[in-house]
Order: C-alpha cells, then sequence, then structure tokens
C-alpha cells in the first residue's frame, strides 16, 4: 500500500489514538485512508484490536467504512474509505468554503441516521464519545459519514455501561459524565445536540474569547428561543436561502438534546423521527422534554403559534464548568 511513506503532506488528519494519512491500493488504485494507530496506545493492544474487529463489522451508508487492518512492528494500520471532501468543520469555519441549508440539514439527518444505527439497531450499543464536526467526514456527494471511533465504547443491549475515566471535547460533554463517569447512549445525544447546534449557527459550542469570557451556544440559542425568535441563531452566511421551519425545527431539538437532565434527552430514535417529519416538533413532546420535566409553564407563544416556555428556572450547566477535555 502506497502512502508515500507517511509524509506530512498525505497527513489528513489526527484523530483517536492516531494520524490519517491518504493512501492508494496498489492494485485496484482505490484511494484509502490509512491510520498509523501508535504502540504508545494507553489501551491494550489485544483490547484495541477486538474492539477495532467488531466496529469493522458496522455497514451503513452514514458511517466510515473500515476495509482491514494489520500489524507492523508495534504499530496498528487502521484502512478505511478515503472521503475526498475531509471533514465537515472545514466547511463551516473556513471563510472561503461554505455550505447550504439543503446541505446542512442533509448532513445533520445523515449523522443523525447513523447514531440512531449504532445505538439500536446493531448487534451491540455502539457509543461513540465524540461526536462533533471535526469527526464527521463528507463523501464526493457531500454525504456526512461519522468517523474516528477511537474513543468508542460496544455493550450488550439491556445491559448497563461500564464506568471509564472522561473522554471527549470540551463542548460537547454532557455535565453527568463527570459524576457518573459512564458513557451513554444518552450522553452521545448531547454531543449531537450540540453539534447540531454548531452547524445550523456555524458556532463552536464553546468559545472561549478571553480569560474571563466564554461564549456557549446553547445559551446564545436559548436566548432566540425566549424571544420566540430562535431562527434569527442560525449562520449569516445562510443569507435568505433556508427553510424557516426546518431551521426551528433543528434548533429546537438541538436545545432539547442538550438538556442536563439526561431523562429530558429525545433517543436517537425519536430525533430522526422529528427530522424526517415535515412538521415542527409536536408542542406536547417541547412541553414534555423542556417543561413538564421542570414543572415550567407555557406564558406565551411565538411568531408561529408554538408555546414558548417560562425559562426562569431553565438552567443548562455548561460542560465547561462541569467536565475536562481528555
Amino acid at each position: 500500500m502506497a502512502t508515500k511513506g507517511f509524509r506530512n503532506k498525505e497527513l489528513l488528519g489526527i484523530g483517536g489514538f492516531g494520524r490519517v494519512y491518504r493512501g492508494m491500493l496498489p492494485r485496484s488504485k482505490i484511494e484509502v485512508a490509512v491510520k498509523r494507530v501508535s504502540h504508545e496506545s494507553k489501551q491494550g493492544i489485544q483490547e484495541f484490536i477486538a474492539e477495532i474487529v467488531s466496529l469493522g463489522r458496522l455497514h451503513h451508508r452514514n458511517i466510515v467504512q473500515l476495509l482491514g487492518y494489520c500489524r507492523r512492528k508495534g504499530e496498528l494500520f487502521l484502512v478505511y474509505d478515503y472521503m475526498p471532501n475531509g471533514s465537515l468543520d472545514k466547511f463551516l469555519f473556513d471563510e472561503n468554503k461554505t455550505l447550504s441549508w439543503a446541505q446542512r440539514f442533509h448532513i445533520i439527518k445523515g449523522v443523525a441516521s447513523g447514531l440512531y444505527y449504532l445505538h439500536e439497531k446493531w448487534q451491540q450499543v455502539v457509543v461513540h464519545r465524540d461526536i462533533k464536526a471535526s469527526n464527521i467526514l463528507l463523501d464526493s456527494e457531500m454525504n456526512a459519514r461519522i468517523g474516528d471511533f477511537g474513543l468508542a465504547r460496544l455493550y450488550d443491549h439491556g445491559t448497563n455501561p461500564k464506568t471509564t475515566h472522561v473522554v471527549g471535547t470540551v463542548g460537547y460533554l454532557a455535565p453527568e459524565l463527570s459524576r457518573t463517569g459512564k458513557a451513554t447512549t444518552s450522553t452521545d445525544v448531547y454531543a449531537f445536540g450540540a453539534f447540531m447546534l454548531e452547524v445550523v449557527c456555524g458556532r463552536r459550542p464553546i468559545d472561549r474569547r478571553s480569560s474571563a469570557e466564554v461564549f456557549i451556544l446553547v445559551d446564545w440559542v436559548l436566548e432566540f428561543w425566549k424571544k420566540g425568535a430562535i431562527s434569527e441563531a442560525k449562520d449569516p452566511k445562510l443569507g435568505s436561502d433556508f427553510v424557516v421551519e426546518e431551521i426551528e425545527r433543528v434548533l429546537k431539538l438541538g436545545v432539547l438534546c442538550s438538556h442536563s437532565i439526561p431523562a429530558a434527552r429525545p433517543t436517537m430514535h425519536q430525533v430522526t423521527q422529528f427530522l424526517d417529519d415535515n412538521t415542527n416538533i409536536p408542542a406536547s413532546l417541547l412541553d414534555n422534554f423542556c417543561v413538564g420535566v421542570l414543572n415550567l409553564k407555557t406564558v406565551e407563544t411565538d411568531s408561529h403559534g408554538a408555546n414558548i416556555p417560562d425559562f426562569s428556572l431553565f438552567t443548562y450547566p455548561s460542560s465547561a464548568e462541569d467536565s475536562q477535555p481528555s
């Protein structure tokens, strides 16, 4: 396999446990991505290989496919499908690139479908533990693929996940992780909520503007929801090219998934249903997720007649306060 000696110019990115390079299969001339996993990994190599073999059996159109692996001189090489358009964050935060609303909505629905498969449709529960824009790769047709399973954990359906050390990225970490140490499907949902807001707003979940000022995206979006104008939180680069109802639905889902109470978050199955539906999230479900849990009252309606909860007691402890990056 030709990776040109793992030269820096072939480096595609750095993910969990190693660096990713562009390569080419010598016979077929098919481009691939090769992750070079360091032997210094804290995780036992045998355990790591066993988990990789399990993840290699994942097959879904919105998951980067593991094609194979090999060991050589204490290193592990993982071979994946090559994604020519790279990671999503480059399109969100590069001033010279832009995504239409149709593309963003398609990407969000693709990632939701992939997570639903991981949580509920495969033979085991797969918790990704690091859902964020930089771990979402785009193929030649701008379809989203979930990548970088270096932090993923598997457990059997109907069983409880084991306690582990907190890993992930600040801004996407559910607040309960620092208390329980358990990565669950609900903590993935929390990260997906932050991801949805990131894609719609074109802003990172947490932005440390200075040593004394921290921008927290979910709080910022919540302020717009309080005013009954949640769609105004959208990325200015979208201009007028968007569907208001879809923007509002995704932003509300992002806030609901980011709820500080795990039981108040929807499942990925419910999220996919809301995203695929052409109507707004039913008011009864909004009441259940963001009002009923805290016994809040609806005090007014927005311009579309949707309920606006009384947010006076509606708090979102930021993961910056409760968790630390790995």
